[in-house]
């Protein structure tokens, strides 16, 4: 017979891998959506960011902006707001994922052959950018452990390192998305 602790392990488990697939599936739904409305852009010959870039980087700070809130909560025993501000992160996490693979998306021209992959700083522009994004999963996961973990009520202000590590992950990928446009705006 399994112990309580046990099963609260594995709730937690399969809480995580169900938040963590609705995140994964709703941002794959948000891109989609956005493919079969919006489109493709007209094809240029210049390369230039998608407006979805811009988009999905004020996302990126205001989820940035929402796990500090979180962070300070926590440490006023506020769990409420610290479980309100972690669900808006989860939310502005997964719309900057889908929109930012839109944006990759709409970067590709029009496949006309190998010599349109060697020209250009286009497969930079994507490779950076998709491994951004994958890199960004990764921390919408996190805030996914962070969400259910909250709800056996593990962080107080005592307590609460792993929000901070989620917080401070976050804002590393904002950084990291922001030297990749630096890198970018120069290259070009």
């Amino acid at each position: 017979m399994p112990s309580r602790n046990a099963e609260g392990l594995s709730r937690q488990a399969l809480q995580f891998f169900g938040l963590s697939l609705l995140a994964l599936t709703a941002s794959g739904v948000l891109t989609w959506m956005l493919i079969h409305w919006i489109g493709k852009p007209a094809e240029v010959r210049e390369f230039r960011f998608p407006p979805a870039f811009a988009i999905s980087s004020l996302l990126l700070l205001c989820g940035s902006c929402s796990l500090h809130s979180a962070v300070q909560y926590v440490s006023q025993e506020k769990q409420l707001q610290f479980r309100r501000q972690l669900k808006i992160s989860m939310v502005l996490g997964v719309l900057f994922v889908g929109i930012q693979t839109y944006g990759i998306w709409s970067m590709f021209p029009t496949y006309r052959g190998p010599e349109d992959a060697s020209e250009g700083v286009l497969g930079f522009v994507v490779s950076f950018a998709s491994l951004h994004s994958l890199h960004f999963f990764i921390a919408l996961m996190f805030v996914a452990f962070v969400i259910v973990r909250s709800k056996s009520d593990r962080y107080d202000h005592e307590y609460n390192w792993g929000v901070r590590f989620c917080a401070w992950f976050w804002h590393f990928l904002g950084v990291a998305w922001l030297a990749i446009l630096a890198i970018f705006a120069i290259a070009l």
